[in-house]
């Protein structure tokens, strides 16, 4: 963990938010590397959640909702975690579930008796800090899809089974964040809540499982071997849930989450029309039956996704005699796919290397990197970021119109004519 954590520094994948001035725990910034990694990440579960489906649509609801969503939902009285404060010199905070005994893990202080604290972060809308302007900063975005379920069903198309996902920021105020970027109180979650008849939800709630594990294997290129699946058992399932599964990872922490798939039965929906006085039933065009749909929900966050993709990847080899670091991510969520690489700075090799830049990018994740220096110093900095393709122009170019591509695990060579070049980078992304 520590060499990817220097890694993600080192090469501007991440930093610590407003580090000048000490930082704040739990908050990060994403550098450009990081930020081009996590767009591909985005960019790649809307492609397979919603633009490759006709049953899937999208929404985008806001980051604060009103006290009585959070009542309604149970957030207010359920989202909670058990703290204990230390008494001694340190006085830090931790998670009841998180140490042993009555010791304070940092200072061995005593531990008071623990108490429970909500996660969600509070604040007020308009200038008077009073009760009725109480709001809160969503925890997940599940619930702006249920509230707006029946804004949904009353302007398109849709028909059960269908689902509505989500992308955007969400915040939890964690006692305790750690292992980087892993547990934060700033993250960006990617929900889909998939919407089904009443006693279909088993069914269903199978096909997501096996589909959001397929997705990881084949289109991010994770190591099966390393991926797992854990059930919940009945007493650790949340007070919405009828049944859990996490897709979990094997960190060099030990085995976690990456991603949670719930059947979250009606109890969304049946909680927000009881609350509301909104009608939020689904009348079936094919039986005439009204019902309130059952809810099968796979919910994951970039940031955990992030930071698996680079511990997944993270390689060390030797390569002619000397050790280089290594990115071994999958083309479709490596942040820059193919650098072009003039051998040197002659005006002749600039000219048609930017030729080569603008016929590729588009269709690619381009960079452009005339840094100078030995070729070979560049290729390890675009190893280290995990560039699959290197596309190099050299004097040969200038007579056989042919670059050269070097693969990133393989480090091997092939001449590619420029015209066919596009074509074959296709082939190989």
């Amino acid at each position: 963990m520590e060499k990817v954590v220097a890694l993600t520094k080192r090469r501007g994948f991440i930093f610590p938010s407003s580090e000048i001035y000490g930082g704040v725990s739990g908050f990060y910034d994403y550098g450009p590397y990081g930020d081009a990694m996590k767009r591909a990440v985005r960019d790649l579960w809307w492609r397979h959640m919603v633009d490759l489906r006709d049953d899937v649509v999208g929404l985008e609801s806001t980051l604060i909702m009103p006290a009585e969503v959070w009542t309604a939902s149970g957030h207010l009285t359920n989202f909670v975690d058990p703290l204990r404060q230390c008494l001694g010199t340190c006085k830090k905070r931790w998670r009841a579930d998180h140490v042993k005994g009555d010791k304070c893990p940092e200072c061995g202080g005593p531990l008071d008796e623990a108490r429970m604290f909500n996660l969600m972060f509070k604040t007020h809308v308009g200038p008077v800090e009073e009760l009725s302007s109480e709001v809160y900063l969503r925890p997940e975005t599940a619930q702006g899809m249920f509230v707006d379920f029946k804004n949904v069903i009353n302007s398109t198309r849709v028909r059960v089974p269908f689902g509505v996902a989500q992308q955007g920021k969400a915040f939890r105020n964690e006692i305790t964040p750690g292992n980087f970027v892993f547990r934060v109180r700033e993250f960006e979650l990617m929900e889909m809540e998939y919407f089904v008849k009443p006693g279909q939800d088993d069914e269903w709630f199978d096909y997501w499982r096996k589909e959001r594990m397929r997705w990881y294997v084949e289109e991010l290129g994770l190591n099966a071997e390393r991926l797992r699946m854990y059930d919940h058992p009945k007493e650790s399932l949340s007070h919405y849930s009828k049944q859990t599964t996490d897709i979990e990872y094997d960190f060099p922490f030990g085995w976690g989450e990456l991603e949670g798939v719930a059947d979250r039965t009606d109890y969304d929906l049946r909680v927000h029309q009881e609350h509301s006085k909104v009608d939020l039933t689904y009348l079936d065009p094919e039986t005439n039956e009204r019902y309130l749909p059952w809810v099968i929900e796979p919910a994951v966050s970039v940031e955990r996704i992030f930071i698996t993709l680079l511990l997944d990847a993270y390689d060390e080899d030797v390569i002619n005699d000397e050790p280089r670091v290594v990115l071994r991510l999958h083309p479709n969520v490596a942040p820059v796919q193919v650098a072009v690489v003039p051998l040197s700075k002659k005006e002749d090799l600039i000219k048609i290397a930017r030729e080569v830049q603008r016929s590729l990018q588009g269709d690619f994740r381009v960079e452009y990197d005339q840094t100078g220096g030995h070729i070979g110093r560049r290729y390890r900095r675009q190893d280290e970021i995990g560039t699959p393709f290197c596309i190099t122009v050299d004097f040969d170019t200038l007579n056989d119109k042919a670059v050269t591509i070097r693969h990133r695990d393989s480090t091997k060579q092939e001449r590619v004519a420029i015209a066919e070049l596009p074509d074959r980078l296709r082939q190989l992304v």
